[in-house]
């Protein structure tokens, strides 16, 4: 009889669609195995449980780059191609993608200007217009919850943050620019997504440069003219960061709330106790229900980092040079930090320290709006759609990093 334990590769599939539908029981696996694995083909360190991917995001010898330090030769790295250039001078300009002086300086310009307040001011309007989605998905019986609610609040929301005009064409292109460029995210990207992003990225760019300078000149009440007038009164922010700032928040600020509006409805319907529970008394369980959802199926699955100095993970040598992918799905059902009932859905749970939207330096900055926005969409559907149920079982997208369904058709 044999024995044999699958490999990593066996058990770390994320280009097949079984794994993507359903990763956890593969964790399980890998967690009980160790702390970290090496996954050969994408030449990465898997780090399974939730205290070592909790560590490793505060921990400053790794980033999210290692060119504050080192060169791609000194590193051991190849440069990118020059025609991905457009992607990655977008995306290294990012909050999420700088280190050192450069990241600490941008986070404050950005926090300045997005601030608690910011988000308190955005909540009517969100709520607002969670209840004519929601409304409109009632009326009509039913649709894709996906693309009929899910997808247009976030970006509607983030277009109002940042100032685009409802007029403008542009506005409708910004769902698609952002799954465009966050293909890129996806572990060994095909030369067709990053074709994809590349125009993406010139297009968008292009975009919010033409709409900087109408700012400059007309400024409103709105993060990119908060953002001309912080550079204007001596603060450093050239105008590729700005535009970085802004891409990133799109992409950040609702790909979370999409999927995780999608996949935690998804979720409730397969648990039809948890969901009749919250039904009961949604002013009660919602914000531990929400956290629950964040927790239980994160749309976020990993998160990479560079080690920047050797680090050791459980009598591993990981060396300068390495990547690690911190795996937020399997660390977010650990039964080491949450207990038994990892795997169970508790909308409930009180103890929930998930870190779907990360830890340290790189903690989201719109983590408190996408919970606003969460909290609006979720309550409009329990209040209005009391009877809301699948009409077919949804498919998975094939991305893993950033994991969602194709749509989710419903009917009420």
């Amino acid at each position: 009889m044999d024995t044999a334990q699958p490999s990593v590769e066996e058990l770390f599939a994320p280009h097949t669609p079984a794994f993507v539908a359903d990763p956890y029981p593969a964790y399980a696996q890998l967690r009980a195995r160790g702390r970290a694995h090496w996954y050969a083909p994408a030449q990465q360190w898997l780090i399974p449980h939730h205290a070592d991917v909790s560590a490793l995001l505060r921990d400053r010898r790794l980033g999210r780059t290692y060119r504050h330090r080192f060169t791609h030769e000194e590193f051991g790295r190849t440069a990118p191609p020059a025609a991905h250039e457009p992607f990655h001078t977008l995306n290294d300009h990012g909050l999420l993608d700088l280190e050192g002086a450069d990241h600490t300086r941008i986070r404050r310009l950005v926090s300045k200007a997005f601030t608690p307040r910011t988000v308190e001011n955005l909540a009517p309007t969100v709520r607002r217009l969670a209840g004519d989605l929601v409304g409109g998905l009632v009326a009509r019986g039913g649709g894709d919850l996906l693309a009929d609610v899910a997808e247009p609040l976030p970006v509607a929301v983030i277009a109002e943050l940042l100032g685009i005009p409802e007029e403008d064409e542009e506005r409708a292109r910004l769902r698609p620019w952002s799954a465009d460029i966050c293909g890129m995210f996806e572990l060994n990207p095909s030369e067709e997504t990053a074709r994809r992003a590349v125009r993406a990225s010139l297009e968008f760019s292009d975009y919010l440069r033409e709409l900087i300078a109408r700012r400059r000149t007309a400024p409103g009440e709105d993060l990119i003219s908060a953002l001309i007038a912080a550079h204007d009164e001596g603060e450093r922010l050239t105008e590729q960061e700005m535009i970085s700032t802004c891409v990133l928040l799109l992409n950040a600020g609702h790909e979370a709330t999409v999927n995780t509006t999608a996949n935690g409805w998804w979720t409730l319907l397969r648990h039809p106790d948890q969901l009749a529970a919250l039904r009961a008394d949604p002013d009660g369980l919602l914000s531990t229900a929400v956290e629950e959802i964040l927790r239980y199926d994160t749309s976020l699955q990993m998160f990479e980092r560079w080690v920047l100095d050797d680090i050791e993970i459980g009598g591993r040598l990981i060396p300068r040079g390495s990547e690690v992918a911190l795996l937020f799905g399997s660390a977010n059902r650990d039964p080491q930090r949450f207990g038994p009932t990892a795997d169970t859905l508790d909308l409930t749970r009180p103890d929930n320290p998930h870190i779907t939207f990360g830890a340290g330096i790189h903690y989201c900055l719109g983590a408190p709006l996408a919970r606003v926005e969460l909290k609006a969409l979720f309550t409009e559907l329990l209040h209005q759609a009391p009877t809301l149920r699948l009409t077919s079982e949804p498919r998975w997208k094939e991305g893993y990093v950033i994991r969602g369904v194709e749509k989710l058709p419903v009917e009420v």
